[in-house]
């Protein structure tokens, strides 16, 4: 038991180790600088019954400080008053910036999203193409530095990670495992570092592509059936020999992903298994190192107080795996501006991160696919 003990600090240790990197890794965007050379840049908008996001989102888009460039939003069959919203940003945009596109019928084998970035890129007239959702909100800068950061980088395809606006209490529970997972298990300037396309990373609700290299993949045709399309784009640029970046994006970009634990579990269902590209074991290798490492700590602390024997394989290796997890989400809230009352909650993030585990493994596998707006989607046959 001692092993089993020394083996999860050890592994907790190393995520803290990955943590620390991270968090001094990952670039701040450059100030905007002096560069006269501003290239048309096209910004790309899928909307699907994004009524109650479309106006900020839009509103923040046209309110850029970028001297050149276009707004382009794809309506894809919305039902809601996404389309009536739009029309009325439409007659009031006195620059004649914004775009409004209607989208084709989804063909079979592509899911909704990728079909309507597809046609958004072969609707747009920049140099740069920025595709970025509905639900988020940008700074007037946003796009300034964004272009900075790309020409100063190098970069083919540039992602930044937001500010996430976190305001229920599910929001806050499971939302910021999404920055856990990732800054904790992946080295993520090796993703960067790295020409191989085994790691790769990047934020679908911000992504920055040069057109060439755009072009080059062949759009979001390249990622037709994946669900996670963003980590799919940073492997098929990357197989082509294509730069990508990512930075701290909390002071341009905030989103709200979801508004309430309806859409937080149909939403992490539907990336979970597919994140994974449909592999069992990787998934069932998830499940077991949240079980080992995050929650059976837990259960010995909870005993040992029970049973009033407070030895150091049963009691105080496990207080001090709970600190150290306690302590990379407390570390990833600071940096992010994430609530602290999510962060103290870790161990009951995990336990709902089983509980979603479970349901992706299920629609997928026993039911008939991941919901979301209206579409099933289960792509898992494609999968080798």
């Amino acid at each position: 038991m001692l092993v089993y003990q020394l083996t999860i600090l050890l592994l907790l240790l190393a995520f803290l180790a990955i943590l620390l990197w991270n968090l001094r890794a990952l670039p701040e965007l450059p100030r905007q600088g002096a560069q006269t050379d501003h290239p048309f840049v096209s910004v790309l908008v899928p909307a699907r019954n994004e009524a109650h996001n479309i106006e900020r989102c839009i509103s923040s888009l046209l309110g850029q400080n970028y001297p050149n460039f276009e707004v382009v939003v794809l309506n894809d069959a919305s039902t809601d008053r996404t389309l009536e919203l739009l029309e009325s940003l439409r007659q009031a945009d006195t620059s004649s910036r914004l775009r409004i596109i209607h989208g084709a019928p989804l063909p079979e084998n592509w899911h909704g999203k990728a079909w309507a970035c597809d046609q958004l890129g072969r609707e747009a007239a920049g140099d740069m193409l920025l595709f970025t959702d509905a639900d988020t909100s940008h700074a007037p800068e946003c796009l300034s530095r964004a272009v900075a950061a790309m020409q100063e980088s190098g970069a083919d395809m540039l992602s930044m990670m937001p500010h996430q606006e976190l305001k229920s209490f599910w929001e806050r529970l499971i939302v910021p495992l999404i920055y856990f997972i990732l800054l904790c298990y992946l080295p993520v300037k090796l993703v960067y570092a790295m020409a191989s396309p085994v790691l790769c990373f990047a934020n679908g609700q911000f992504i920055l592509f040069r057109r060439k290299m755009y072009s080059m993949i062949g759009g979001h045709g390249a990622v037709s059936s994946d669900l996670v399309e963003d980590v799919w784009l940073c492997k098929a640029v990357k197989k082509k020999g294509g730069k990508v970046a990512s930075y701290n994006g909390m002071e341009t970009v905030s989103c709200r992903m979801y508004r309430n634990l309806s859409e937080v579990w149909d939403g992490f269902s539907k990336n979970l298994f597919a994140g994974l590209g449909y592999n069992t074991a990787g998934l069932f290798v998830l499940m077991l190192i949240t079980v080992l490492v995050y929650i059976a700590p837990y259960g010995f602390v909870i005993t040992s107080v029970a049973t009033g024997t407070y030895s150091t394989v049963y009691f105080l290796l496990p207080l001090l795996q709970i600190s150290i997890a306690l302590l990379c989400r407390l570390l990833i809230a600071g940096r992010f501006s994430q609530p602290l009352s999510g962060a103290l909650l870790h161990v009951f993030s995990q336990m709902a991160l089983l509980g979603i585990a479970a349901n992706s493994f299920y629609l997928v596998t026993f039911g008939k696919g991941s919901p979301w707006k209206g579409r099933r989607y289960n792509f898992s046959g494609k999968k080798v």
